[in-house]
């Protein structure tokens, strides 16, 4: 079993009766271990080394602290996850294949929909059925509408559909799902921007989030997909999926700090119920605690 990030903090600093390089290496490795980022481990380490350097002793549980809230800094706040004085508020998903994003769609339309609120789903991940499929199974175990045509449909030609259908039917909120390529960054590019163009000939202001999902478990490979997206269209949020534990949660520290974006939800686990809002107080005791993040 992979250890959580504190049993790694811990396992780094166990028996040292002072902060020195030795320690600070060991809390360099742990860190770079629970997939934070070379980048941000630096400047983690970088401003401890600012703290300590005053005094080289110091307790366990100072140490920590110290820690804790240096990593807490480089998160950013937690948001309000929608503006439903929007109507419909209208999300985008993006994301490469594999990380959850359709899931994660089911999922918040299932919370939505939990909140009162009347949630349509547009399938325009339109180059691959099995994504279709999928995202219509969700729509059925959510209880919303769906928005779908055939496989290899123009992506944008369903995005307009589905703005239209939301503004028609009086949804609160509407979800689009994209293909999951990054083959080619300006054929993505030009994608993601003619469906916000389409978009904005329903809705002039949407879409109102460009939500990127990406998975813990791949560890560095999320920075380079975050990179990627980034480049390709402007990110408003993200979504950490299969974050089930504190072992990978160091993605969540990285990409936010890296890329400024904030985080909105957290995946840690398989059922419909298991989409949270995050909180970033939360997400970071958590990270100092035993306990998993469920």
């Amino acid at each position: 079993m992979a250890l959580s990030f504190f049993q790694r903090i811990s396992r780094a600093v166990v028996g040292r009766s002072r902060v020195d390089d030795d320690t600070l290496d060991a809390i360099e490795e742990a860190l770079v271990e629970s997939d934070m980022g070379v980048e941000t481990t630096l400047k983690i380490i970088d401003h401890l080394e600012e703290r300590v350097g005053r005094d080289k002793y110091m307790s366990f549980d100072e140490l920590v602290g110290m820690l804790r809230e240096e990593i807490g800094a480089l998160v950013d706040e937690s948001v309000e996850p929608f503006d439903f004085s929007k109507k419909p508020y209208i999300i985008l998903v993006v994301g490469v294949n594999g990380v959850g994003k359709t899931t994660t769609i089911g999922k918040l339309a299932a919370m939505l929909t939990r909140q009162g609120k009347k949630v349509l789903l547009g399938a325009a991940d339109t180059f691959r059925a099995a994504a279709v499929d999928q995202l219509t199974i969700w729509a059925e175990r959510a209880g919303v509408d769906i928005v779908r045509q055939a496989m290899g449909a123009d992506p944008a030609s369903v995005a307009f559909d589905t703005a239209k259908a939301a503004v028609a039917r009086g949804a609160d909120v509407a979800i689009i799902d994209t293909a999951g390529r990054l083959h080619n960054r300006i054929d993505l590019m030009n994608e993601l921007t003619k469906i916000r163009n389409v978009i904005r000939k329903v809705v002039p202001d949407g879409p109102h989030d460009v939500m990127l999902v990406l998975d813990a478990s791949t560890g560095q490979n999320a920075f380079a997909q975050a990179k990627e997206f980034a480049r390709a269209t402007d990110i408003t949020s993200l979504t950490v999926t299969k974050l089930d534990g504190t072992a990978k949660g160091g993605v969540v520290v990285g990409v936010s700090d890296q890329f400024h974006i904030p985080v909105k939800f957290i995946g840690v686990g398989e059922g419909i119920d298991d989409l949270k809002v995050f909180d970033k107080q939360s997400f970071v005791e958590q990270l100092f605690s035993p306990e998993d993040l469920k």
